[in-house]
């Protein structure tokens, strides 16, 4: 049984009128305001799909038995980088609206003028179309020959990935930190943190698993993946609640150290986003990202119950989006917004990447029937 067709109007009507927002943002919002909106949703889905493909890759990587049944799953979610490419060649526009380091003024800065050939628009768009690239090797190399394995048999394939999945945690690092420290970080160049890359990995890799949750959950609301069972969806679980961990430790760390060493040209950074109106969302963000997330799942039986891993996925996506939304606006200078233009972008976006993964979660078989590692999988118990 296939995916239905009915919330497909719907979702196109969402995506319709969110795309007339988003071109009447441009027109009378101004050009600053589009492209953040732009930035923010491209970094949205850009974080997810990668996290994604380092699912598949880190099942391969450690051998992973457990998670060969679901593996589908992130496979598909992860050919969000196709329609990725041409949000990321639009989004270059932003770069001599936005980033300081590429405008004209800059060589009037002493720190600006001396990283002027990196954060020049030439060499900016060149690594962007580099890491580009290389994911969409990695996506032909880990989804395209997964969905050939299910046609073939072959178990070649496996060998191959397993062998390819090495360099692809090299090719993830790369990409990972171009859009923390170009996509992000170049906003405020003179601000740098040494972890931030490993932030925004942790901050994607929360959203793929929970994209991963919500897509099993739809398709067993449909009768399909019957095999997959509470010992797989409890794993999913303890990862979503692990790297909850994680990016709350990572997140608190670098503002601890900032904190402690109190240079300018770091706190500068956490003081825009602690006054006004933005204290209110780093507080939100504390509290959506880590503390509701934690305690939903720190039990053991939470990490299993599919009502419980729906909602707790679904606030994290949400709450992903809000992290990008603190890192990304306060460098407009104009404190918090949120009215038409937002909702507008989010319909687009959000609208046109549930219509692509719709289509998504029907490429290939539900399981990935040419592994010959699917059965200990399907056997798996904690």
């Amino acid at each position: 049984m296939r995916s239905e067709t009915t919330g497909s109007p719907l979702l196109l009507g969402i995506t319709a009128v969110g795309f007339l927002g988003v071109t009447a943002t441009y027109l009378t919002a101004g050009p600053e305001r589009f492209w953040a909106n732009w930035l923010l949703w491209f970094l949205f889905v850009f974080t997810l799909a990668l996290g994604c493909l380092f699912l598949v890759a880190l099942e391969h990587l450690v051998a992973a038995r457990w998670s060969v049944p679901i593996r589908r799953l992130p496979e598909r979610l992860a050919t969000l980088l196709l329609p990725v490419v041409p949000v990321a060649l639009i989004a270059l526009g932003a770069v001599p609206v936005l980033y300081p380091g590429a405008k004209p003024e800059a060589l009037q800065n002493k720190i600006l003028a001396g990283k002027a050939f990196w954060l020049g628009l030439p060499f900016f768009s060149a690594r962007t179309l580099l890491c580009l690239a290389l994911c969409l090797l990695a996506l032909t190399v880990l989804v395209r020959g997964s969905l050939r394995q299910d046609r073939t048999k072959d178990p070649r394939f496996t060998v191959q990935a397993r062998k390819f999945a090495p360099a692809f945690m090299a090719i993830f690092a790369l990409v990972i930190t171009v859009l923390a420290f170009d996509w992000i970080s170049g906003l405020t160049p003179e601000w740098y943190s040494d972890v931030f890359g490993v932030y925004l990995f942790a901050g994607g890799f929360l959203a793929a698993l929970a994209a991963t949750v919500l897509a099993l959950g739809r398709l067993q609301g449909q009768g399909r993946l019957p095999e997959v069972r509470r010992d797989h969806r409890y794993n999913l679980g303890g990862f979503l609640f692990a790297f909850t961990v994680f990016w709350s430790y990572i997140g608190f760390a670098q503002y601890m150290l900032m904190w402690y060493a109190n240079l300018p040209d770091e706190v500068v950074w956490y003081k825009v986003r602690l006054e006004g109106g933005w204290h209110a969302v780093t507080v939100a963000l504390a509290i959506l990202h880590f503390i509701v997330p934690f305690f939903a799942l720190v039990t053991r039986d939470a990490k299993g119950d599919p009502r419980r891993l729906r909602w707790v996925a679904i606030l994290m996506l949400g709450a992903h989006a809000l992290d990008l939304y603190w890192l990304v606006f306060p460098v407009l200078g104009k404190g918090v917004l949120f009215s038409w233009p937002e909702l507008s972008f989010g319909l687009f976006f959000i609208g046109g990447a549930l219509l692509w993964v719709r289509k998504a979660l029907d490429w290939g078989e539900d399981l990935p029937v040419g592994d010959p590692f699917l059965q200990k999988g399907l056997e798996f118990r904690l």
